[in-house]
């Protein structure tokens, strides 16, 4: 990272270290396995435990320490520009479901806090959708409509709090925000408190579906279930072929603390200057700042120059807050499905006791509570209003909206093709800090340099599908640009779907 770029990680996981669960080392029989303790698994696995049912979440790292652990923890209905597009491939009524599925499970999450009293810094703010190009200025009085007459509190607006003029904004009252990992170890501490199980450093490795379906895990224990949910973000089985309708993205983020009259006091994000998002959280003990949190320069993982990403983002924090103090910063990750609305429900079109939450498309808190809701009275047995609009199995709006999914097989192609005609450095013109994909006799592999000049080499192709990988000098991390895995310099998987490690090579 350049001087501009701060190295502080995660204000999220550095403010709620939380304790540790022991991985699984013993056989295990549960009425329902949940992989997977982001914010969808853990809600998940919070309401099926208070149904009465036995369960175990089996996390590959800690609890809440992935994507959610990295997220801006906004919590809203408001998902950019998304009701005036629902309104017109799923119909009046499905944007309505869509407002109502977001808008309950933001209000059911509003009652757990208070109930368990969880401290997560639960705060109700308006949402922003904004743009500065005059230009724009109807596609957001149409998207004001739309989501309207979805049922939300949304309204057309040209004044904000944020510091500079727009030319107009959506605006949805009553929407919320908060310390996202508080709120999840409270929700691990009330699942194990109703007799479910938490293991973290436990990677599932196969599912083999039947009655019961069985669990193959790293740890050589076995879990036996009747229900199975992959939570996992990105699915790490690719039996239903969902890998095909998503897209990840990978967003940025630079933090610090701001004088408390300079909070723009709302949540506001723009689909404009390759995104931007802006929220603030309380900080400190007397109230005279508050924590800026700027997201944006989304990309594509595994392209381009992360650094000079980070560089655009710090730039455009200070001169909108010059009297930031930026001290973190920190990456995330989202999919975004080619047909618009995430993937809740039964695995596959065969499935009967297999369930899937994923492609939130950058909206993961209040699409992970949805998830929770929806997969619980799935499980077991109840009716939701909302079960068709979200059923992974649809095929419809496939269909309808193919022209985005020919878009992402198109640029999976191109780098299964093209990424392997790529010139190769010789090993030897690495600096140190630096990696690359080199020509060797064994084949290419993706070699980095430390900062002693000790070569660390592992195999370039992806153990997910093939892809090759790329360096992101920023976060050191090799990544595929096909669906999103991403390994540590030693190869070590840090972000799925893969699930088994890069080869080391020696140099």
């Amino acid at each position: 990272m350049t001087e501009k770029q701060q190295t502080g990680g995660s204000y999220w996981l550095q403010t709620a270290p939380g304790g540790r669960h022991a991985p699984l080392t013993e056989e295990l029989d549960v009425d329902v396995a949940v992989i997977g303790a982001g914010i969808a698994g853990l809600c998940t696995a919070r309401e099926l435990a208070r149904a009465g049912k036995s369960v175990a979440v089996l996390e590959a790292g800690r609890v809440a320490a992935g994507v959610t652990g990295h997220t801006t923890a906004k919590i809203t209905a408001l998902h950019t520009l998304v009701y005036d597009k629902l309104r017109r491939t799923r119909g009046a009524e499905g944007a309505r479901l869509y407002a109502r599925s977001q808008s309950e499970a933001i209000e059911h999450t509003a009652r757990v806090v208070e109930e368990l009293g969880v401290d997560c810094e639960w705060e109700r703010r308006s949402s922003y959708t904004y743009v500065r190009d005059a230009d724009r200025v109807e596609e957001l009085r149409a998207e004001a409509r739309a989501a309207r007459e979805a049922g939300l509190p949304a309204s057309f607006v040209t004044e904000t709090g944020l510091p500079f003029r727009v030319a107009g904004a959506v605006e949805v009252t009553d929407q919320a925000q908060f310390h996202p990992r508080k709120y999840l170890l409270a929700l691990t501490d009330d699942i194990v408190a109703h007799g479910g199980r938490v293991h973290e450093d436990t990677t599932v490795l196969g599912l083999e579906e039947g009655t019961p379906n069985r669990l193959s895990t790293s740890t050589g224990a076995t879990v036996t279930a009747r229900d199975v949910v992959v939570a996992t973000h990105y699915p790490v089985f690719d039996r239903a072929l969902l890998f095909t309708r998503l897209s990840p993205r990978r967003e940025l983020v630079v933090a610090g603390p701001v004088p408390a009259d300079r909070d723009p006091g709302g949540m506001y994000i723009t689909p404009e200057e390759n995104t931007r998002s802006v929220r603030t959280a309380p900080y400190g003990e007397d109230g005279a700042r508050r924590f800026l949190v700027i997201t944006g320069e989304h990309f594509t993982p595994g392209t381009g120059d992360t650094r000079a990403r980070f560089d655009r983002l710090s730039d455009w924090a200070r001169a909108h807050f010059p009297d930031v103090e930026l001290t973190h910063s920190w990456a995330t990750q989202d999919n975004d499905p080619t047909d618009t609305v995430p993937l809740v429900g039964p695995l596959h079109p065969g499935a009967r006791h297999t369930y899937v939450a994923t492609g939130f498309g950058g909206w993961g808190m209040s699409g992970g509570m949805m998830a929770g809701l929806l997969l619980t009275a799935q499980i077991t047995g109840r009716e939701c209003a909302w079960s068709e609009l979200y059923d992974p199995r649809r095929l419809a709006s496939a269909v309808r909206e193919a022209p985005s999914f020919l878009k992402h097989q198109a640029q999976v192609a191109k780098h299964f093709v093209g990424d392997r005609l790529r010139p190769a450095p010789p090993a030897e013109a690495l600096p140190p800090g630096e990696g690359a994909v080199v020509r060797t006799e064994e084949g290419r592999l993706a070699v980095y340099r430390d900062e002693d000049g000790a070569l660390h080499a592992v195999s370039a192709r992806c153990t997910h599908l093939g892809c090759l990988v790329d360096f992101n000098a920023a976060e050191r991390a090799w990544e595929c640009p096909c669906h999103g895995s991403r390994f540590d310099t030693d190869g070590k998987v840090v972000q799925g779907p893969a699930t088994r490690p890069l080869e080391r090579h020696d140099i």
